[in-house]
């Protein structure tokens, strides 16, 4: 398994790359089909954000889904380690799925990790594209190309609306949760196979999960109905 490090406004010196292939040396055991994982390091140089000054990414690519985990702390060793265990964590989920589709019962998922979502990187030059500011810049613009961000204020108000496209492919329930679960988010939104409908899961307690549809035919034709 290749272990890629990078690092964004910072260096990392070898010591700290051989501590990272000590820290995934479990990942092959839990993703046998590992092919690789991406570390990223990357340095906040704003002095109010010394306890998170240093934050670590890790993206393990493998034949099926992607597995992520992130984490900041003060210092970048701190940062890895709750990243590392957050990623290990995660590969279990999903060996024990796995599992479970062979007549075994994994054991119970601890509640959503709600940090995946407020932890989020803040954008960076090469990821986003800002509005122009003329009179256009009071509506946000909907992104058109797939993985770049677009961000824009809304009107005077100190509200910042971020958007992004991905690619996506129509899958079912099941495997949308099994995404939900591998990049530690408490929802994730996809398209449903079967009905072709916008469609979100979520995660209740526990093992107990929502679905939330939307009635796309029926959205459309009012639609069109309020134009004619």
């Amino acid at each position: 398994m290749e272990i890629v490090v990078v690092s964004r406004h910072t260096e990392v010196p070898e010591r700290f790359r051989r501590h990272v292939e000590e820290k995934l040396a479990k990942v092959p055991q839990l993703s046998p089909y590992a092919q690789r994982v991406d570390v990223e390091v990357s340095h906040e140089n704003n002095p109010r954000l010394a306890e998170r000054a240093e934050r670590v990414e890790l993206t393990v690519r493998a034949k099926g889904p992607v597995v992520r985990a992130e984490a900041a702390a003060s210092d970048r060793y701190g940062a890895l380690d709750l990243a590392t265990a957050k990623l290990l964590e995660r590969l279990r989920r999903a060996r024990d799925r796995r599992k479970s589709h062979h007549g075994r019962r994994p054991e119970p998922m601890p509640a959503p990790d709600l940090e995946a979502l407020t932890d989020l990187k803040a954008p960076t030059q090469e990821s986003t594209n800002h509005v122009p500011e003329d009179e256009d810049a009071f509506t946000p613009h909907a992104p058109t190309e797939p993985g770049v961000a677009v961000e824009a204020q809304l009107g005077d108000s100190p509200v910042v609306i971020r958007q992004k496209v991905h690619e996506t492919a129509p899958m079912t329930v099941d495997q949308a949760l099994a995404e939900m679960e591998l990049v530690g988010h408490p929802f994730y939104l996809f398209v449903d196979s079967e009905t072709m409908q916008p469609c979100v899961v979520y995660n209740r307690r526990g093992w107990t999960y929502g679905v939330i549809r939307l009635n796309y035919e029926a959205t459309e034709l009012a639609h069109v109905e309020a134009t004619a």
